[in-house]
């Protein structure tokens, strides 16, 4: 590391936190202006709304744009160096175009480390935080109040060859219906059970009412008929309560775990976990390649200044977002592989890297 690696790097950091800074300050104050009426009705003090909401919400809205801020701040700062002409200075005295870019390495691998650690355990713990503040006070279809899922159907995987499902569940009262349950044997079905309702019991396991269960061995079937029944399956109330903010709240070894286990339940939009756990890594990726994209563009003096460079950094972090948007609904709504759809923009950023890098002037 020499003078003019510590100049840039020292110029990349500070005006990276400081518009980092700038921005959660104005964030800050949008989202007082928008939940006033929460906090009073909420009737929490000042303290506690710091410490229950905003210790999450900061970290929160902070990773979100934490690659996009990179990219803005290296374009204004290196378009300023190149105004003043810095940075031919420096490519004429003989330095090489690859070792100005060295301390943008530098930098931009620092900031994506600090973003990994921080997306693996520090985001989600301050979204628990928040998350669990907002479901309590602001959303209103939270699982804190009468949650019905009416229109929705439920179904799992209780082990390798049971299959059931719920047509509609109250979580406040834990109790929905009509209830089915398959038990298959190769490509046959040996068990069919319905039951008119199912709810959570005191005994803290499921209470059938109005059973009908159907016994198949061959051409021969048994029916039985019962009134209640008590059946300790590998579900309880929590699980079947649908909680938006559960993939953002947990670390990445818990949310390993989680997705591990829905996919032997057999639940659905397990799509939306994975690309959240591929995108936790994908994301410090995206900091690297709009760090050395922004000193590529911003790098050459142009006639209009950092205007210009600004103007292009805002494009490019706009079509950024695009194709994350479009990559994340294609998974969730149709068949691309999770792990395809997170690193999507990270591929034609590559792309787009590669291509500046050639044609910059060297």
């Amino acid at each position: 590391m020499k003078k003019i690696d510590w100049y840039i790097l020292r110029k990349f950091l500070t005006t990276f936190f400081f518009a980092i800074f700038l921005f959660t300050v104005i964030a800050v104050v949008v989202d007082v202006s928008e939940k006033t009426d929460d906090f009073v009705k909420s009737q929490l003090g000042l303290a506690k709304i710091i410490t229950q909401y905003y210790y999450g919400f900061i970290p929160h809205i902070v990773a979100l744009l934490f690659p996009l801020f990179v990219f803005i701040a290296v374009i204004f700062f290196t378009s300023k160096m190149a105004g003043k002409s810095e940075i031919i200075a420096i490519l004429a005295s003989g330095t090489s175009y690859n070792r100005w870019l060295r301390p943008y390495w530098i930098g931009g691998i620092l900031l994506a480390a600090f973003l990994w650690v921080s997306n693996q355990y520090i985001v989600p713990r301050a979204n628990q935080i928040r998350g669990t503040f907002e479901a309590k006070y602001i959303d209103g279809n939270s699982s804190y109040n009468a949650l019905l899922l009416k229109n929705n159907n439920i179904y799992r995987r209780i082990d390798s060859f049971t299959y059931c499902g719920i047509y509609g569940y109250d979580t406040l009262i834990k109790r929905g219906g009509p209830f089915f349950l398959y038990k298959v044997k190769g490509n046959s079905i040996i068990e069919n059970l319905r039951a008119d309702e199912i709810f959570w019991d005191t005994t803290r396991t499921w209470k059938l009412v109005g059973v009908v269960s159907r016994k198949f061995d061959g051409l021969k079937e048994k029916e039985l008929m019962d009134t209640n029944q008590h059946k300790n399956y590998n579900f309880t109330p929590k699980d079947l309560s649908r909680d938006k903010y559960t993939k953002d709240k947990l670390t990445t070894p818990d949310l390993d775990r989680f997705i591990k286990m829905e996919e032997l339940r057999g639940s659905e939009g397990i799509n939306e976990l994975k690309i959240e756990r591929y995108r936790r890594d994908a994301t410090c990726i995206t900091v690297l390649l709009l760090t050395m994209i922004g000193a590529i563009v911003a790098g050459k003096k142009v006639r209009g200044g950092s205007g210009v460079h600004l103007a292009v950094g805002f494009v490019v972090a706009a079509l950024f977002i695009v194709v994350n948007q479009f990559s994340t609904i294609f998974s969730t709504k149709g068949n691309l592989h999770p792990m395809i759809a997170a690193w999507i923009p990270n591929l034609i950023f590559l792309c787009v890297m590669i291509v500046l890098y050639r044609k910059a002037p060297k």
